[in-house]
């Protein structure tokens, strides 16, 4: 086969505010790849199949000379995140040709890589989409199942508050808490995925743009669990309806991604007054300890019916930019993957 062009999708300068495509970040197809012969040097050849598109992403898009959890993007760069690709030819014994492999890409049609530890071969022994694997299956689905059993120490009748609930980590942490008999309270961002929530069984589902998270809250609560994926003014009204000894766990705070002013919270002193237990976390640094488990079954749950997903699925990798504005901004509903290829 000749040469092919082996589009990638790079880091090109700083955002001030939110990242905007062809600015923050370009596709690029100048370079070339022969897929039959390209030197492997004992490694594999992945074609890329989808890759994901999470919030955290935007910390990476900084300067790489402030320190995070996460290193910095670098500039003239491809992007990278998790993602689903399969072999096209390797070397290296552990993978084979046609294994289908979950893990860190670049955000790139065709990479070669030399390090099978990095990577999990999905069997998909269920036949779900390799989206999925991106998805409720994958980092997103993690994080809610490690989190919620590391930190929720839930029982039935507990009060529990998801923020971004329609969104994958959000929308499984709303089902994996009724499933344990809690009644929730789950907000979003529109009135559609205020009705997603609601299938899922949310007993409390709001948009929190027309209707005031704190009035739910004062007439719904106390909170004895509070899930949080967005920080700012409804952190502070969650720790201000927090029962006595609640459990935040702080997964994420996308309403400040974005801003050059930070929100103040202005009732710290709820930590000290109510005992709460206030859990940051990095799902990595959980996943020792709960990954077989996960895998074990949740592949199963999710073929079954048990726990739902939704997608936004953007076709190409060329679209890359738009998924990633429209998670900063709320726009996408469901899980934002980018589709990169067929198989």
């Amino acid at each position: 086969m000749a040469p092919i062009k082996n589009g990638r999708y790079l880091f090109n300068e700083v955002p001030a505010g939110y990242p905007e495509p062809g600015k923050t970040t370009i596709y690029d197809d100048s370079q070339t790849i022969d897929v039959d012969n390209a030197p492997l040097n004992g490694g594999f050849l992945v074609k890329v199949l989808v890759v994901s598109i999470d919030p955290y992403m935007r910390g990476k898009m900084r300067d790489a000379k402030y320190k995070s959890y996460s290193p910095a993007y670098l500039i003239g760069e491809p992007l990278y995140n998790y993602g689903v690709g399969v072999v096209v030819r390797s070397e290296n014994p552990a993978v084979k040709a046609g294994d289908h492999l979950y893990g860190i890409f670049k955000f790139q049609h065709y990479v070669i890589e030399n390090n099978p530890q990095q990577y999990r071969v999905i069997e998909n022994k269920e036949g779900l989409p390799w989206s999925v694997y991106v998805g409720v299956c994958g980092m997103p689905g993690e994080t809610a199942d490690y989190a919620w059993k590391e930190f929720s120490k839930a029982k039935a009748g507990d009060v529990a508050f998801v923020t971004a609930a329609s969104g994958p980590v959000g929308a499984t942490v709303v089902q994996i808490a009724k499933a344990q008999g809690l009644k929730v309270i789950a907000s979003a961002g529109s009135d559609d995925k205020v009705e997603f929530v609601k299938s899922l069984g949310a007993d409390v589902a709001f948009n929190y743009k027309t209707t005031s998270t704190r009035e739910v809250l004062e007439k719904e609560g106390p909170i004895n669990v509070y899930w949080d994926n967005v920080g700012g003014e409804t952190l502070e009204a969650a720790m201000d309806n927090a029962a006595r000894y609640a459990r935040f766990i702080e997964c994420g705070m996308i309403s400040q991604y974005n801003t050059t002013e930070p929100y103040a919270l202005k009732n710290l002193i709820k930590i000290v007054a109510l005992e709460l237990n206030i859990h940051g976390f990095i799902v990595g640094s959980l996943r020792p300890k709960y990954e077989a488990e996960f895998y074990a079954t949740f592949p199963k749950r999710i073929a079954s019916g048990e726990i739902k997903y939704k997608e936004d699925r953007v076709l190409g990798l060329e679209n890359a930019g738009k998924a990633i504005a429209d998670v900063q901004s709320g726009k996408n509903f469901g899980k934002s993957v980018v589709v990169v290829a067929d198989e």
